[in-house]
């Protein structure tokens, strides 16, 4: 179990990795579609993830057809996916993508969701295995440790959760990629965290036409 933990995320200039929280049901329900609340949300999440979704990996993984953008920003999409054993998120996270991820799931690993909710473990093709963990974050972190083998866990979000693993000490490695858009509110990344517990070194600075992809290593003050 030599793997490390990381999570990888796009940011807002300003420090927001999301828009202001809606209910999860008002993005699926169909008298919510034109709600100026899930139109607003769904327009910046786009605007913040413009330099994924264009890329070569990112449309070959969720099946959305041929081609693609090939480059720096494809390479370290395709890296981030194919370092990651398992990957460990949030109830509200899984919550949301139940609903819009396609039956291939994205992830091709086991996945441990954080939640209070028991239930049986959800297989989808693809390798894809949901793993409800009922114990607390350092138990689902166990899991997927022993999941991942050699290789590296992701905690894949949402804030709440990346925030929890930071100030538990147990994010050995973090990756942004800082996107040219300003929030001004949402989900702020690093609201909360434990500033006196937490120092950071920068490995990476790599600057495309899109977003800086900003990497750094973790340590206890």
């Amino acid at each position: 179990m030599a793997g490390k933990v990381f999570f990888s995320v796009t940011m807002s200039l300003d420090g927001f990795i999301a828009p202001e929280s809606v209910p999860v049901d008002d993005f699926f329900a169909p008298d919510k579609q034109d709600d100026p609340d899930v139109q607003r949300w769904m327009a910046q999440w786009r605007e913040l993830q413009q330099w994924i979704f264009p890329q070569r990996f990112f449309q070959e993984n969720l099946k959305l057809g041929e081609g693609g953008e090939e480059g720096r920003d494809n390479d370290i999409a395709r890296e981030t996916f194919e370092r990651t054993g398992a990957s460990v998120m949030g109830k509200r996270m899984f919550e949301l993508g139940e609903q819009a991820w396609p039956e291939d799931a994205p992830f091709h690993t086991p996945v441990f969701v954080v939640t209070h909710e028991k239930r049986d473990p959800w297989e989808r093709p693809g390798g894809t295995i949901f793993h409800f963990v009922n114990d607390g974050i350092e138990t689902a972190l166990d899991q997927a440790r022993e999941a991942a083998g050699d290789r590296d866990v992701r905690i894949a979000g949402g804030g709440a959760t990346i925030l929890e693993y930071v100030n538990a000490g147990l994010i050995d490695e973090f990756s942004i990629a800082l996107s040219p858009v300003l929030f001004g509110s949402g989900i702020h990344l690093f609201e909360g965290v434990d500033a006196d517990r937490v120092a950071l070194e920068q490995v990476r600075a790599e600057p495309t036409q899109r977003v800086t992809h900003l990497t750094y290593t973790v340590r206890e003050r």
